[in-house]
């Protein structure tokens, strides 16, 4: 724990900034969190955890609370849209636990956010709820609120999202969302109701991430919630009017788009009553995420946010949370904010936008058209041991480790060590993280 306590003011109650309120609180910090919301609670449905967040969850203590409300899948499988043909299948019980000692899980979103928001509050967090931002000082450092007075604090950290008033506030100039070309829809079906039906009963008795892999759209399909709940992300081209970000979708126009693929995902589709779909976005690279007083950063979706394709977008905000909290975790002096600050984005902004460009790429090889691309893709995965660069992400040799073994503590333990030693850039010497 450090010797010094600061105040520091998180713009956002996200996964992202109640991760950055755990890590940061847990290293003796006096954090308060500004939220807009008047009321706490997060909306959608089935959220990733894999063992790059499992870990910092278990060294947190509070990994047993996920499980207890989650599921383990035994296999990421990916498979062909016209029948459901198995491509290609990645082990994750018993590989995850085995190979990075911590779970692959699926929780829903609510879940996860109840049991870090329940976390903080542990950890004596406070919650400044129905508190808009206006403006941020960045020099002071205060955050500015509508109708209320501003708030003071040693450091502020931007985690408002996707969204983000903090990232505009930094750039001093209005940064929309970047849209991305594709859409999606989120449907969570009853388990009893699959169990009716004899083709759809092996996906409710062996839990597993199911990918249907077809031409500019891709399923992903897993469970939750004890198997009681069964997820549903349909991802197809974005057609929504412009301005328009979440619509009600039309049942008939979604089970057209996918009336020729696997049987059995149009007897799933039979189950929906009613759904949305959502404009999926993501950001810009950023030239920094700090402001030069360094008293101010961003963290989460507010400075990297992803499509989902690698189920990596929350587990990024969490490691970013992790990363800070671990860093803070070793401050003696106020006059060292400004450096550690300078140490975070190092070290995570060149991993999070592999991991962002890394998920754009993977729509290019989910959403393959028919043709002798799509043909070369399957004989790889069918044929083919994993190689780097091999189309099932999760089982490149390469490729999974560089997401699965990331500890963002043990990052922490070794820039310390060469920040303590001069050796970190804008200071003295050179740096470079271990990726």
């Amino acid at each position: 724990m450090s010797k010094l306590q600061l105040r520091v003011a998180i713009v956002g109650a996200g996964l992202g900034g109640l991760a950055a309120a755990i890590g940061i609180a847990r290293a003796g910090h006096q954090v308060t969190i500004l939220e807009q919301a008047a009321v706490l609670g997060e909306i959608g449905a089935g959220i990733q955890v894999p063992p790059n967040s499992s870990r910092i969850l278990k060294r947190w203590n509070i990994l047993d609370k996920i499980e207890a409300v989650s599921v383990r899948p035994g296999d990421f499988i990916l498979r062909s849209y016209r029948d459901g043909e198995i491509l290609s299948k990645q082990n994750m019980v018993p590989f995850a636990e085995e190979r990075y000692g911590a779970p692959y899980l699926h929780i829903h979103r609510a879940d996860y956010h109840r049991i870090l928001v329940e976390e903080a509050g542990r950890l004596g967090v406070k919650m400044m709820l129905g508190s808009s931002v206006t403006g941020i000082d960045f020099e002071r450092p205060s955050v500015q609120l509508a109708g209320k007075p501003d708030f003071h604090a040693d450091l502020i950290l931007g985690a408002d999202g996707l969204k983000s008033v903090c990232r505009e506030a930094l750039l001093g100039r209005s940064d929309p969302p970047h849209l991305t070309g594709d859409l999606a829809y989120r449907i969570i079906v009853r388990a009893e109701d699959m169990k009716k039906h004899p083709e759809l009963r092996e996906l409710t008795e062996k839990p597993a991430i199911n990918y249907w892999m077809g031409p500019n759209s891709h399923v992903v399909c897993y469970l939750l919630q004890g198997g009681c709940l069964y997820n549903i992300v349909m991802i197809a081209p974005d057609n929504l009017p412009e301005l328009v970000n979440t619509a009600k979708a039309d049942l008939q126009e979604m089970r057209g788009l996918f009336q020729k693929w696997d049987s059995r995902l149009r007897t799933l589709l039979n189950l929906v009553h009613q759904t949305s779909k959502w404009r999926l976005q993501n950001s810009e690279e950023m030239k920094s995420w700090s402001h030069p007083s360094g008293k101010f950063a961003l963290l989460g979706d507010a400075c990297h946010a992803t499509l989902p394709y690698l189920a990596q977008g929350a587990a990024q905000a969490v490691e970013d949370g992790a990363m800070l909290g671990a860093l803070f975790n070793r401050i003696d002096c106020r006059s060292q904010i400004s450096d550690i600050l300078a140490i975070y984005e190092h070290l995570r902004k060149p991993r999070t936008t592999c991991v962002v460009k890394g998920s754009t790429a993977l729509r290019d090889i989910f959403h393959m058209k028919d043709g002798l691309k799509q043909q070369e893709r399957d004989r790889q995965l069918t044929q083919e041991k994993p190689f780097e660069g091999y189309p099932n992400r999760w089982a490149d040799p390469v490729f999974q480790p560089y997401l699965f073994a990331y500890d963002a503590e043990k990052e922490v333990e070794a820039a310390w060590e060469k920040y303590k030693a001069g050796a970190f850039p804008r200071m003295s010497g050179s740096f470079q993280p271990n990726l």
